[in-house]
This record gives C-alpha cells, structure tokens and sequence, in this order.
C-alpha cells in the first residue's frame, strides 16, 4: 500500500471519529429533545460515512477486487438516517415535548 493511501485512510479515520466523538458529545451536553436530536442525526452520519468509505478503500486496496459494501451501507445510513430524525421530531411534537429549556426562559433552576 502506498503512502499516499495510507495518508488518505489516516485521515478519513480521523474525520470519521471527531465528527462521531461531536455528535456524541452534542447528546450528551444539549438539554432538550430537538437539539439532542439533531447533533447525532448530523455529525454522526457524516462521521460514520468517513469511516465506511475509509473501509472501502483499505479493502478495495489490498484485496483482489473493488469493495463495495461499505458504500451500499453508507448509502442506507445517509438515506434512513434524515427520514428517523424527521419521524422522530414529528412524534415529538405529537406528543408536545417541550422545545426549549424552560429554566433558561424563565430565569428560575429546576
């Protein structure tokens, strides 16, 4: 494997794992539901396909043939990932879950 390759598999990798260590961290910081929501639908999408892709070219490098799994996996992730976000934030409106952190608009702890 060349060290051009292994530069740009280095890189994907480490993309691949901020944008899913932000996402992670955006879950675990924000307070109400819709921001919860949306820091792992994004950046972890956008971090697991880094990771994928990088799969696919260490695999399609140093095996026999093109390696096209991880891009179908990815193409499944970045198709279904968008629709659950938006089913879930339309089932929380249904349930009418509060927006915002109401201890930050009324100046009160709780």
């Amino acid at each position: 494997m060349s060290t051009v390759t292994e530069l740009l598999l280095c890189i994907l990798i480490l993309v691949g794992a901020s944008f899913t260590l932000i996402g992670s961290l955006g879950l675990v910081r924000f307070t109400d539901f819709m921001t919860r929501l949306h820091a792992p639908t994004k950046a972890t999408t956008l971090g697991v396909g880094c990771l994928l892709v990088a799969s696919s070219v260490f695999f399609s490098v140093t095996g026999e043939h093109l390696s096209l799994h991880e891009l179908l996996v990815s193409l499944f992730l970045f198709i279904t990932a968008p629709i659950s976000a938006h089913l879930l934030a339309r089932a929380a409106l249904h349930l009418r879950l509060p927006l915002g952190n109401d201890s930050f608009t009324s100046g009160t702890k709780g």
